[in-house]
């Protein structure tokens, strides 16, 4: 009861903010906006990031910059309820977001429209991935000098193998699977047919959902659709002739466009959500709850999968993971676990460390994995120690498989003029020795322990799975899945969002809500280091997915 005085002081000064701020409000309600502007840009998060104080020399964030999408989403809540609103302007500048958060954006505008309300999108220039959001409004705007870079996917599959063995590298790797194509990266002089057959795979579905969005937002049959990608990228007046777009207008016009008035010689602006509240005589408010809201953890293991600590944002270090599971364990105020799973894989002693962390906290509360991007291999490992699975319906999931070795730097060595001699006493003493390659008794030591490290792991699959060994070696052997294929085979139990994941993990928890705290453990999404992949790679024993070898991309 030691919060209750400083929550009535806290209640009492917002009341006192608002009701001093009531005069001024409602003498603005008479010019109440009926279009507010909201920009879209970046990878915009699910909810908010931490906001760093004291930060000095920042990058100057521009109004109307959307935060996140459940910012977003509350905003646009608030807006449908009232009927002095007539609709959005949304501005797309650089909007670069992974699928599952661009069809999150766009159940979010679906629902705002249903709700009888006008959704109008402009853009200077909107690529492949973006498109989708500008033409999911009802009206598609673009700068008349702008553009549209829509022209579909493409996948470009990487082999280093010839460019090593030029300069004296060669790589050396067992692997257990033909479809665990990892190593091919650094082995082979070209792109396997399995890699190829892989990829084409995600190609397909990555195309068909793009088709769909533009034949369902632009009223185009699926031939059409195909014909108009195929005929890309587009100039703002092909744009308009295509009917990708409905008009080209310049920013400094969109007030006028949309109907706006405006003072004399100026042009009218588009008001932000933030003047829109100033206009509001009550607007919402975050009073301070006697009772506190249900907290959720969230554990990133986002990266390579690595041994040690640190590296957070570019690897999933097993100690700092682990350290994350255990505060998120011991915090009496979270009440499920999400652990949201961004990674390719990585070292194999690492991923089951963070799988075994990962089973003492599900012993405690409520875990459900979830992955947005990719859950391969290691990182795979990891969510099976969850109560549930649940995947975006694009996402990579599986690689359930291993491979083991190393580089041979010799050749190149004596190419600097560098000589080594290895000398060793016992038959394996020089196994991870960068000088030569395997010998053949290395060679069978290698061959055990990637079929003990292969085995291992399809035992603890099968265990969290409730499926056999032979059955998960069947979907095994380095298979790679999009999510949607993944729960066809057994390996994910539900496609989904990241919000509807969190509600669920309440539900699991016994304390349902709409309305939570969510407390994120763990290191930030950042990109994959090849030079460290190949560090990574010379460790005993791998289970990873070799993300670096694709580059699944729109062409601009």
């Amino acid at each position: 009861m030691l919060r209750l005085p400083f929550l009535l002081l806290a209640n009492l000064l917002l009341g006192l903010r608002l009701l001093l701020g009531l005069p001024f409000r409602l003498m603005a309600a008479r010019k109440r906006p009926t279009w507010i502007r909201f920009r879209l840009s970046g990878e915009l998060p699910y909810r908010p990031r931490p906001v760093q104080r004291l930060r000095f020399g920042g990058a100057t964030v521009e109004p109307a910059t959307v935060t996140s999408l459940e910012a977003l989403g509350r905003a646009l809540k608030v807006l449908a309820a009232d009927p002095k609103v007539e609709g959005i302007l949304l501005e797309l500048e650089g909007l670069a977001i992974p699928d599952a958060r661009r069809e999150a954006l766009r159940a979010l505008l679906s629902d705002f429209q249903a709700a009888g309300k006008r959704v109008v999108s402009w853009a200077v220039m909107v690529d492949t991935d973006a498109y989708p959001v500008l033409g999911a409004a009802d009206e598609v705007l673009l700068a008349p000098m702008g553009r549209v870079e829509l022209v579909g996917y493409a996948a470009e599959a990487t082999v280093l193998g010839e460019a090593f063995s030029r300069v004296g590298i060669h790589a050396h790797f067992a692997r257990r699977g033909d479809y665990k194509t990892a190593p091919e990266l650094f082995t082979d002089g070209k792109v396997s047919d399995i890699q190829r057959q892989t990829l084409e795979s995600f190609l397909d579905e990555r195309y068909a959902v793009l088709v769909e969005a533009i034949s369902s937002d632009r009223g185009k049959t699926p031939e059409e659709a195909r014909a108009i990608i195929d005929s890309g990228p587009y100039s703002a007046k092909r744009a308009l002739e295509a009917g990708l777009v409905d008009g080209l207008v310049h920013e400094a016009d969109l007030g006028a466009h949309l109907g706006l008035e405006a003072k004399k010689d100026e042009e009218p602006p588009v008001p932000t959500y933030d003047a829109y509240l100033a206009t509001l005589a009550f607007p919402p408010v975050k009073w301070r709850q006697l009772r506190r809201k249900p907290r959720l953890a969230v554990v990133d293991v986002a990266g390579i999968i690595i041994p040690g600590s640190g590296g957070a944002g570019r690897f999933a270090a097993a100690d700092s993971v682990v350290k994350a599971l255990r505060k998120a364990g011991r915090d009496p105020r979270a009440k499920a676990v999400v652990l949201a799973i961004g990674s390719p894989g990585g070292s194999a002693l690492a991923s089951e460390q963070i799988l075994e962390a990962v089973k003492r906290v599900a012993k405690q509360k409520p875990v459900i994995a979830y992955v947005d991007q990719i859950c391969a291999s290691g990182g795979y490992m990891a969510a099976i120690g969850a109560k549930e699975i649940w995947s975006a319906p694009h996402a990579v999931v599986g690689s359930i498989g291993i491979f083991v070795g190393k580089f041979e730097y010799g050749e190149l060595l004596e190419k600097l003029g560098i000589h080594r001699t290895t000398l060793a006493r016992g038959e394996n003493a020089a196994f991870f020795s960068s000088s030569r390659g395997f010998t053949p008794h290395e060679r069978a030591a290698l061959e055990r322990e990637v079929e003990e490290g292969y085995q291992s792991f399809l035992e603890l699959v099968a265990q969290a799975r409730g499926r056999t060994k032979e059955e998960i070696h069947q979907r095994a052997e380095g298979r790679v899945y999009s999510g949607l294929r993944a729960k066809e085979a057994g390996l994910v139990d539900r496609i989904g969002g990241f919000e509807e994941v969190c509600r669920h993990a309440l539900d699991e928890a016994r304390v349902p809500s709409d309305d939570f705290e969510l407390v994120r453990y763990g290191g930030a999404r950042a990109k994959l280091s090849l030079l460290k992949l190949l560090m990574g790679a010379a460790h005993p024993t791998t289970y990873a997915f070799c993300a670096t070898a694709w580059s699944l991309q729109r062409r601009r």
